[in-house]
């Protein structure tokens, strides 16, 4: 597959229910995936690609990200578009190497990843029965160029901390707004918390996966 990552599968019969988590800024394939025990039970099998910009965040020592970040300016949207192609290439590669049930295949992103979750669904909102935004923000941008109603009845869970000092709450309180312009079915926590996931996040997280994907009401 075309990019490095790590993996949860749980036990019982595939095709599972599953979670692609994308990390953020300066993280790697390791970074969420200590939550996939505690998502349902552990029930999703879930699949954390790693971005391939890296960096360094100690000597001789790298992080990744999506897309590269310049302090008071906006992403290259062709970096963040060969980023998503990147990963549209791995979700494909995953359903045919992986026993992912594609009916119950959902997005999370953290911070920059949540901005690629966002991306992702934007392009195509019916591959996906979920998508969780954690401590992130949609780019405008994005938004100006979605076609209407593109998310439409589509769960969304979006959670930020009060406290968050890289990403204000204020951000994600406007990403909730676009998403309801665009019609998604929008579920927003905030929490007292900083730029992290706690256990009362993961709890909402777990619940809400659980009963958007696992076992929805149709």
């Amino acid at each position: 597959m075309n990019l490095a990552h790590t993996v949860f599968e749980p036990s019982g019969v595939a095709p599972h229910p599953t979670v692609i988590a994308l990390h953020g800024w300066g993280a790697s394939a390791f970074d969420l995936l200590g939550l996939a025990p505690h998502l349902a039970g552990g029930r999703f099998l879930v699949l954390c690609p790693q971005g391939d910009v890296a960096v360094p965040i100690a000597p001789q020592m790298n992080g990744y990200g999506w897309f590269p970040l310049t302090m008071g300016a906006p992403p290259d949207p062709s970096a963040i578009q060969a980023a998503l192609d990147s990963l549209d290439t791995f979700i494909h590669g995953a359903v045919r190497r992986y026993p992912i049930d594609e009916r119950k295949l959902a997005l999370l992103g953290f911070s920059q990843g949540g901005v690629m979750a966002y991306a992702l669904t934007l392009r195509n909102a019916k591959r996906f029965a979920a998508l969780a935004a954690l401590s992130s923000w949609l780019p405008p941008a994005m938004v100006e160029h979605a076609p209407g109603g593109t998310l439409e009845h589509l769960p969304v869970l979006v959670q930020h901390g009060t406290r968050d000092e890289l990403i204000e709450a204020a951000r994600g309180r406007s990403s909730v707004e676009a998403l309801r312009e665009l019609k998604a079915a929008v579920v927003y926590r905030e929490y007292e918390m900083g730029h992290e996931i706690n256990a009362a996040s993961l709890g909402d997280l777990s619940s809400f996966l659980q009963e958007k994907v696992i076992s929805p009401i149709v």
